[in-house]
Order: structure tokens, then sequence, then C-alpha cells
């Protein structure tokens, strides 16, 4: 019996932890509950939830598409967890304040395949979109977990990618200065033949 009370314990352990650190689940593993979205996203018996395009949904610009947040965030620390396939290709939003503008009204963080790329710039993997590229490539194997970790504060941008600090930005000193700080998380539908996993998204709010 003590060794079964110890099993349980430690099991959940890493749940009592989440809470007591204010970290809040946005995906719930199961279902779209405090999401929306008009694209195929489609939870999985692990836990995941993977973009699967329909037939003929091609390019990344069907913002609608994309899996939206229902609420807005101003200052967090943004965990997800993901994996894509070989040239698999999507985005981090956050900050956004129109969901049918998110380009121009919000920032990207790239989620693309660049397994063992050198010449890395704002568009390859890590990279804030129309700012810069991450200091260092970490991206994982294709079909392998990575894990990004998104801290906003004010004007104060840090990104962590596969546990290297790959952006300690100054916003208001980018081309991101007349971006909002408060808005939409969403994770991009990049179109055909784009599918990719998601998971362990969650939020914890700074004050």
């Amino acid at each position: 019996m003590k060794k079964l009370f110890l099993v349980i314990l430690i099991a959940l352990a890493p749940l009592v932890s989440a809470k007591e650190k204010g970290w809040v689940t946005l995906y719930n593993g199961k279902d779209l509950t405090g999401w929306q979205t008009t694209g195929n996203w489609l939870p999985q018996k692990d836990g995941s939830v993977l973009i699967q395009p329909r037939k003929g949904e091609k390019g990344w610009q069907r913002y609608k598409a994309y899996l939206w947040t229902k609420r807005t965030y101003k200052d967090f620390v943004l965990h997800v967890e993901y994996k894509y396939p070989p040239k698999g290709n999507s985005g981090i939003y956050f900050r956004v304040r129109d969901r049918d503008n998110p380009v121009q009204t919000g920032i990207e963080a790239q989620v693309l395949d660049s397994f063992g790329k050198k010449n890395f710039g704002a568009h390859d993997h890590g990279g804030i979109i129309g700012t810069v590229g991450a200091s260092k490539n970490m991206s994982k194997k294709a079909g392998e977990w990575n894990t990004m970790i998104v801290t906003c504060k004010g004007n104060h941008l840090q990104v962590e990618l596969n546990g290297e600090q790959i952006h300690d930005l100054q916003l208001d000193k980018t081309a991101m200065k007349t971006r909002p700080l408060e808005g939409y998380i969403g994770l991009q539908d990049h179109g055909e033949p784009n599918n990719l996993h998601f998971r362990n998204i969650k939020i914890r709010e700074l004050k």
C-alpha cells in the first residue's frame, strides 16, 4: 500500500507543481474548448492535437483556419510542444489584435523543419517573422518533439527552443515596435501537406 501511495504521489507531482506555479492548460488534450477555428484540428488519443488540412486547403492566408484562443493575453510565459513532418511548416502567433489580420497585428515565431541548416534567418525555425532569426539552430529532426517557451513582459521578448535561449529582444527597438502588447494566441494552419502535432500547450500569466 505504501508503494502504491508513493507511485500516485510521484505521478501527481508534475500536476501539483504546475498548478502551484500558476500554469493554466490551454489545450485540454481532448477537445477544442477555449479555442476557435474553421480548420481541421483533430484531437488525438495521445493528448496532442493534429492539424490536418482538408483536401484542397492550401496556403497560409486562411486565417480563420488557424487555431485561436478565445481570449487575449498580455504578459505571459507560453509553453508549446510540437513535431513537424519533413519540410513541415507552421507558426506560433501571440499578441494578435485582429485574428483576421495576424501578420500585421501580431507576432509570429516560426515553426519549420530546419534541422541541420547552417544559414539561418527570420523565416527559419524559431525566427521572429519580419524581425530576426534565432541566435542558434536548435531544430530537432522531423518527427521529434520540440519545445518552445515564449516569455512576453512589456516590450521584452525572450524565446527558448529545446532548452536554449534563442531570442532576448526589446520589441520597441525592432520592426515589431508598433505591435500591440496584448492579443490572441494562435497556431498556424499552413495548408496542405503540413500535418503537425501540438501538445502540452499551457500559459502562465505574469503580473
